[in-house]
């Protein structure tokens, strides 16, 4: 058990025992919870969106000086829920963050859960016409957190993981990367996605990308009533061949052929405004 401590003031000079406590407890996780594994968010845009919409989750508030001012009212908040707060030094944040990319400020946060995609949820989104990404085995943490980014931006509020070994989940850099993006999706992970795409294909559109000119452009898509799931695959790789096969439409973003193909993120970008932010009555025209 790790006997809790009073929450210092926030802006309070931690001193270097202090500094040297919040490190420690960092790294063991929530006073009064044994041993829990923490997601570390850093950075202002991440750390407000996740105070905006689950405050519950986070456990512990790290800041440097530069954020001292805008930390307050999230230290306030910890306060209320009698959680602790630390100013800490430059060193120190890089330290407990894991990287000098913290952006000034950190919240150890309790993990979120990605439950598995049901049929009956599918069917849901797929009734108010909500658009999907579906990644299977796309393993950078920094193109899920930027994919991320880009669905949140577009007010589309659905992002699916496939179980492929090399994909990437929610850690720490997706998290940084995304700019608070992932708070705003309700993510769920869909196992053996060759054969539920199957399933989803009478509820969703499902389009594939291919990486070399295999696929349709994105202006010869059909569309149709359905909302569209767009299905992204490894830079390197592509698709897994069944997660190809299964898809209904293959598209290929042209280019000039002086580099093999786009950043998976950047194709995501592209896409989703392309083929997922269609107009509704426009599928009803096809």
């Amino acid at each position: 058990m790790i006997r809790k401590t009073r929450p210092p003031r926030a802006g309070g000079a931690p001193g270097k025992r202090g500094a040297d406590a919040a490190v420690r407890a960092a790294r063991r996780g929530d006073a009064g919870v044994a041993e829990e594994k923490l997601s570390k968010i850093a950075g202002l845009p991440a750390v407000a969106a996740v105070f905006r919409h689950e405050a519950e989750r986070v456990v512990r508030l790290y800041y440097d000086d530069s954020m001292k001012t805008v930390a307050g009212p999230f230290c306030a908040e910890l306060a209320r829920l009698r959680r602790p707060y630390r100013l800490l030094s430059p060193e120190e944040m890089a330290r407990v963050a894991g990287t000098v990319l913290h952006g000034g400020i950190v919240a150890a946060v309790r993990p979120r859960e990605v439950p598995e995609l049901s049929l009956e949820t599918a069917q849901q989104w797929a009734k108010a016409g909500a658009g999907m990404v579906l990644l299977d085995g796309v393993g950078n943490p920094h193109n899920l957190g930027a994919i991320a980014r880009t669905l949140a931006f577009f007010g589309l509020g659905h992002l699916l993981l496939s179980n492929h070994p090399a994909q990437a989940g929610l850690s720490d850099a997706a998290y940084r990367v995304a700019e608070g993006g992932l708070e705003f999706l309700d993510v769920r992970r869909l196992t053996g996605p060759a054969q539920a795409l199957k399933k989803l294909r009478s509820h969703f559109h499902v389009v594939g990308t291919a990486l070399h000119a295999r696929g349709v452009s994105p202006e010869a898509v059909p569309l149709d009533r359905r909302p569209i799931l767009l299905v992204l695959g490894n830079e390197e790789n592509g698709l897994p061949p069944p997660t190809l096969a299964a898809c209904e439409t293959i598209v290929t973003l042209p280019g000039c052929g002086q580099v093999q193909s786009l950043n998976v993120s950047a194709t995501a970008a592209i896409l989703t405004y392309s083929l997922l932010l269609r107009k509704p009555e426009a599928r009803g025209r096809q």
